[in-house]
């Protein structure tokens, strides 16, 4: 699964980057997320996280669902592009069967048009216009070892937007 961060807030100009938190609007499209997956019951073994501000709080949205996870706050994935997103990936340990990264765009949204070799034709023409805030890509994975994670090796099940949600 890759979640992108829900929307930021731009209230302080002078705010570094990374420390920028959520905005109201944010927080209420993670609320949906969050009651789509408890729904549907989609569980990660593992999460990794973006360890700027509002990465760690659309997870903090996320739980109690994640209190069970496996959870990873990493520098290096604030701002990572797809190539380090998929490096990464291929360093989760074996047994990890679901995983999970809340992270950035542009990174998240090429990594997510690397794995989509085929899919739900609504995800996929969906996924090639737009990936938004608190966007939801789920794929099912080819691989059964993470080291072999490559281009085209994910069919992608859903693309859920928060604003669909009622």
């Amino acid at each position: 699964m890759l979640l992108r961060h829900a929307k930021s807030s731009w209230d302080e100009p002078g705010l570094d980057d990374h420390d920028r938190p959520l905005a109201p609007r944010g927080v209420r499209a993670v609320e949906r997320i969050a009651t789509y997956m408890e729904e549907r019951r989609l569980h990660a073994d593992l999460v990794l996280c973006s360890s700027a501000r509002r990465a760690r709080q659309t997870l903090a949205g996320l739980r109690p669902d994640l209190d069970d996870v496996d959870v990873d706050i990493e520098d290096e994935l604030y701002g990572a592009s797809a190539y380090a997103l998929v490096q990464r990936l291929r360093r989760v340990d074996a047994s990890v069967v679901s995983v999970m990264i809340i992270g950035h765009n542009p990174g998240l949204e090429d990594l997510a048009v690397a794995l989509a070799r085929d899919g739900d034709p609504s995800a996929m023409e969906r996924l090639h216009t737009k990936f938004p805030t608190t966007a939801l890509a789920i794929f099912d994975v080819d691989q059964d070892d993470w080291t072999r994670l490559g281009n085209g090796d994910g069919y992608l099940r859903e693309l859920v937007l928060p604003r669909e949600l009622s």
